[in-house]
């Protein structure tokens, strides 16, 4: 540092605080880049690699970007895990005294991304922190586009497993010390991919947290948001705001306050279950369309559609805010009018809540505050609509929520301009008529504007030079030019400014006069309207609560719209929800597959399931019949009634489900080094220590990745330890290719036997789709093959072993019966005499294949056998 440039000591001493990320330093239009952050900024963003200095020993690498399209390098650099340090200039340049002074304004991390531009829409973008000790979690997630900051505290890493898988956080905050390594080893698998920040043990203490906390929120005490005996959930919440009073300059005025949930208020669906029942992507392609949320999200605004995937995320257990969500979509259903009107109102509100943080934090331009002030524009329209829905309870609190702001409409009407620029910079966005000052500015300016093009057309008449033209640029101002051949025409009055190759460049008194009002008034214009909408923005800033407030509302009205659209269009019914324990669907059908384009009709059907009768249904039937998907569609059927959306069924009635546990499908997870067969036990066994009896559990083929012994031994002993142990004891649907568990039925009252009907014809298979009582007799394996498309000889080669199966495990040469053949080569006898053939052996073989055992009675048989031994 002590040979650098004055510009190169004040970027190291900036860049010494922020070892870990990318210093967007900002000269003059660019932000520029130097040593190894230029080096890989330069390959990520596929931009030139220089340096300062270059050819010298102690050249510089650089790279820069312009500053006025940073936002996509940003997002670029982001999205490839990296952190962002936004350096600006923080006094103006023509003021400075010496070298200008520069600051970090703001770090962009993956967790903090302010530009909603590179966001999904309807997805939230959460920062979250982890707080541990003895098995007990703190959990604290917020996400800074929208104000959301919520806390929990829970017991054993299954549940904060469940609340990554909800979550999806992109980056996560942890204390630097011996404590979470072990926690941060056993997440490894779930927490891959999202950016990891250790932070100073000190932040995660107690007393440093509640005093962080009090401070922050300006309170006394945390009663008031119900965290105050939830030690660890206070720490994780005091990681997040250090984390961004670090990283973000601003006051953050619209954090909201926090918010403690516990997660006993809500069904638990682990990582596996999300996935297996494609709540808000599919398996293979981890696509929105084909999951459930694509079904059900018809929201016509951003913050409904996160609204709605926060409900798939998070169904209720409490039966009567079920039925106060379910109330609501039976009103919108029933006056279809209505519901269509308010939807085209919703359909022109932007995004409220990601507006308010923008303006909030200070980032929001004039065509971000345009489009608050549109959305501002509908809510009295949304108002009156809602009158009609006047008796339903959640729709009336709604509305009571909608603050309609009317003095702030009034001022972004009056303030600004209709359609206003992008750049703040380049004026044009307050309306005329809002101040005196700016007006009497413009009017110099376009008067001054309209001088000059008089001005022009007096010169040309005056000199008569019908070529000649009054211009404008930065360096010279404002000029005459005059080409070469009428050079000799000017007058004595133009002073000589440039000369050009075939032109020279004049100016008058009288010219310089009035550029010094004009250009003067251009630049008082521009300043103070820049000025004028900061004002508005920091009035329209202060109203952040009662926006905040509006936009849970609309979010909220929107889901329930998107629910009640969806129940109108495809014949949806609405669910009895009680606490009966009684799990009961007439007609079912799959809400994903019923909408795909199919070859054939899709085939409803029934389910009961209760905890006295019908408790464990063992489900039978061939490959590709529809058992995966039947019984996916009875947990997603039941996860629909619970967060109040009518289901696709004829007649439901679902008793609360306090989780729903899947084990579908077979995968391995190489980075933990587990084979297929144990990530399935591993799941089993996480079904087994949590489920109850009031869980929902779906099985489909247990056993599966070993021997078949011993496959069917672990299934049948799964099913029995659900059946019998009345601590676990859960609604089940199990699925298998194993036919003796059939015979459960006999043993145990509360099993009963269902398969997939199909229907045999010319030695092909039909597939009726339709569950009936009964296990099936046959698995049906080789059809199914042929219907796959395997080669004939295979097909033939499969059923002549399988007949060799049926018959018994041995031959009459003593060989295994699975490896015989009509086409396979005799086996030549040997030469070799048998140490042990006798004769005897052949009349014990003749015997014993001319027994006619079927008609043999007891006595006949006993005195064969002793027959027998005689000969032995």
């Amino acid at each position: 540092m002590s040979v650098a440039t004055p510009l190169m000591r004040q970027y190291l001493e900036i860049k010494a605080d922020y070892q870990d990320a990318i210093l967007f330093f900002r000269l003059g239009d660019f932000y520029e880049m130097f040593m190894e952050d230029a080096v890989v900024a330069s390959r990520v963003l596929g931009i030139t690699l220089t340096s300062r200095n270059k050819g010298d020993e102690d050249a510089v690498p650089l790279c820069g970007i312009p500053f006025h399209s940073s936002q996509g390098y940003v997002a670029k650099l982001v999205a490839n895990g990296h952190k962002v340090a936004i350096c600006e200039q923080v006094e103006d340049p023509k003021k400075a005294k010496g070298i200008v002074k520069r600051e970090v304004v703001r770090v962009v991390t993956p967790g903090l991304v302010t530009d909603t531009d590179t966001l999904e829409p309807k997805e939230n973008n959460y920062l979250l922190a982890i707080a541990a000790e003895d098995d007990v979690y703190g959990i604290a997630h917020i996400d800074i586009t929208t104000g959301e900051f919520r806390v929990t505290q829970v017991q054993g890493l299954t549940q904060v497993e469940s609340e990554l898988g909800s979550l999806r956080p992109r980056e996560i905050l942890f204390a630097d010390g011996d404590a979470s390594v072990d926690v941060r080893k056993k997440l490894a698998g779930v927490i891959d991919g999202m950016m990891l920040n250790l932070l100073p043990d000190w932040v995660f203490e107690i007393e440093y947290a509640a005093d962080q906390l009090t401070t922050f929120f300006g309170v006394s005490g945390l009663q008031s948001f119900g965290c105050q005996d939830l030690p660890h959930a206070q720490e994780a919440a005091s990681a997040v705001l250090y984390y961004l009073q670090q990283t973000q300059k601003d006051e953050l005025r619209h954090i909201r306050p926090l918010q403690t949930y516990h997660t006993r208020q809500f069904m638990v669906l682990d990582d596996a279950t999300r996935r297996n029942l494609e709540l808000t992507a599919t398996l293979q392609e981890g696509k929105k369309r084909g999951s459930l949320l694509g079904v059900l999200d018809r929201t016509v605004t951003a913050m409904g559609g996160r609204m709605l995937r926060h409900w798939i995320h998070y169904p209720l257990v409490d039966q009567q805010q079920i039925l106060k969500r379910q109330q609501a979509v039976a009103q919108l259903v029933d006056d279809s009018l209505q519901r269509i009107e308010l939807i085209e109102a919703l359909d022109g509100v932007y995004d409220l809540e990601r507006l308010n943080s923008k303006i909030a934090m200070a980032s929001a331009n004039a065509k971000d505050v345009a489009a608050l002030r549109t959305s501002l524009q509908r809510l009295p329209r949304i108002d009156d609509q809602l009158l009609v829905f006047a008796g339903g309870e959640y729709l009336k609190e709604l509305r009571a929520k909608i603050d309609l702001l009317p003095e702030l409409v009034d001022l972004l009407e009056k303030a600004i301009v209709d359609d206003p620029p992008f750049v703040l910079r380049d004026g044009g966005i307050i309306r005329d008529g809002y101040n005196e000052e700016l007006d009497e500015l413009r009017s110099i300016s376009r008067d001054g504007k309209s001088w000059i093009a008089r001005l022009e057309q007096e010169e040309r008449e005056r000199t008569d030079i019908p070529t000649l033209k009054v211009k404008y640029n930065k360096v010279f101002g404002y000029f005459i030019e005059v080409t070469n051949k009428n050079l000799d025409r000017i007058p004595e009055d133009y002073q000589r400014k440039q000369t050009l190759s075939n032109a020279e460049r004049f100016i008058t008194p009288k010219l310089k006069e009035y550029e010094s009002k004009v250009l003067g008034a251009e630049e008082k214009l521009v300043e103070l309207e820049y000025n004028l909408f900061q004002q508005v923005r920091l009035q329209t800033a202060a109203e952040g609560r009662r926006i905040q407030q509006s936009a849970d509302a609309l979010a909220a009205l929107d889901a329930l719209m998107a629910l009640a659209d969806l129940a109108h269009d495809r014949n949806y019914n609405r669910p009895t929800i009680d606490d009966s324990g009684v799990l009961n669907i007439e007609a079912g059908r799959h809400p994903v597959v019923e909408g795909m384009p199919l070859k054939e009709a899709f085939v409803p059907n029934d389910v009961e399931l209760d905890n006295e009768k019908n408790q464990l249904l063992i489900i039978t039937g061939p490959n590709m019949a529809g058992k995966s998907t039947y019984m996916r569609q009875v947990a997603l059927i039941t996860l629909m009634a619970q967060i109040g959306s009518f289901v696709p069924a004829e007649n439901a009635h679902i008793g609360v489900v306090d989780r729903i546990f899947t084990r579908v499908g077979a995968s391995d997870n190489l980075a933990k080094g587990e084979s297929t067969f144990m990530v399935e036990m591993n799941e089993t066994a996480n079904i087994l220590r949590h489920a109850t009896d009031k869980s929902l559990v779906i099985l489909d083929e247990i056993g599966r990745g070993t021997s078949t012994f011993d496959g069917v031994s672990i299934a049948w002993a799964v099913a029995e330890y659900l059946h019998d142990n009345p601590a676990v004891a859960a609604k089940t649907l199990f699925a298998t290719h194993y036919h003796e568990l059939t015979d459960l039925a006999l043993t145990r009252e509360r099993v009963k036997n269902y398969n997939i009907a199909v229907k045999e014809w010319n030695d092909q298979i039909i597939f009726l789709r339709k569950i009936v009582t009964g296990g099936a007799s046959r698995s049906y394996g080789i059809q199914v093959g042929r219907l796959a498309g395997l080669p004939d000889p295979v097909i033939k080669r499969a059923k002549e072993i399988l007949q060799n199966l049926e018959a018994g495990e041995f031959g009459k040469s003593g060989e295994p019966r699975l490896g015989e053949s009509r086409n396979k080569p005799k086996k030549q006898p040997s030469s070799q005499l048998s140490l042990f053939n006798t004769d005897a052996d052949d009349v014990i073989r003749t015997k014993l294949e001319s027994a006619d055992l079927s008609n043999m009675t007891p006595l006949d048989a006993m005195n064969l056998l002793n027959e027998l031994k005689e000969l032995l």
